[in-house]
């Protein structure tokens, strides 16, 4: 072997060895943090709205929100649940206090993960069954739900239209609501709605897809820092 192959591989091994330190910090320093807010829950404040776009974006806040972030999330991702599981209840803070509103443009591409193979489109489809009515406490609850204590494994299983019904529900949605998502009324518009969320997603990754993705205007949030959300609100 020449010297110049042991070098290059050594260089490639030095790498590889490089990103593994980074990634275990990384996760460690990740399941170090703690979670902000804790002990607020999702928003509750009455005169906060849920407004579906025409696009299907779901924007979370009170009319008069000086500032809205876009948050793209699959229902899949475990990191959005993480995401949500750390941040969401800080992020209903500085929504119910009106200083920031939340769109939420949730996308589709982890369906082949699910069992069902469809599972993230049928949750944006009730996603957006939920948020069609209007009321913000009840869509955050769902919303947060979703991410968090109900959200299936990746790579696992998923949850049925009736059990999505059923976690709509338990976050306080009328019948009219829970007939939308059983019924599967809006796959198909969520179907079109996730194909422009990833669109508008790859254009601002420079080609890309990743989630969780956070954005104020068009520059992304770090969100490994942890003190992002205070700082959108800012």
């Amino acid at each position: 072997m020449s010297s110049r192959t042991t070098y290059a591989l050594g260089g490639v091994a030095l790498a590889v060895i490089v990103l593994i330190v980074v990634f275990v910090v990384r996760w460690n320093s990740n399941h170090d943090l703690k979670v902000q807010g804790e002990g607020y829950g999702p928003v509750h404040d009455p005169a906060v709205s849920a407004l579906l776009d025409s696009d299907g974006a779901i924007v979370l806040g009170k009319p008069n929100a000086p500032k809205t972030i876009d948050m793209y999330e699959d229902p899949m991702c475990p990191a959005c649940g993480s995401l949500e599981h750390l941040y969401g209840q800080q992020l209903a803070q500085q929504v119910d206090a009106g200083k920031l509103a939340v769109r939420y443009r949730l996308v589709n591409f982890l369906d082949p993960k699910s069992g069902s193979k469809d599972y993230s489109t049928r949750a944006v489809a009730a996603n957006e069954c939920v948020a069609d009515n209007g009321d913000g406490p009840v869509y955050s609850k769902f919303h947060t739900a979703l991410f968090t204590t109900k959200q299936p494994s990746e790579s696992g299983g998923d949850l049925s239209n009736d059990q999505l019904s059923a976690i709509a529900k338990d976050a306080g949605a009328p019948a009219e609501v829970l007939q939308c998502i059983a019924k599967g009324d809006r796959v198909d518009s969520a179907r079109n709605h996730t194909d422009a969320s990833l669109k508008a997603l790859r254009a601002a990754l420079g080609g890309k897809v990743q989630t969780p993705s956070v954005f104020d205007g068009a520059k992304e949030i770090d969100v490994n820092d942890s003190g992002w959300v205070a700082k959108a609100a800012s």
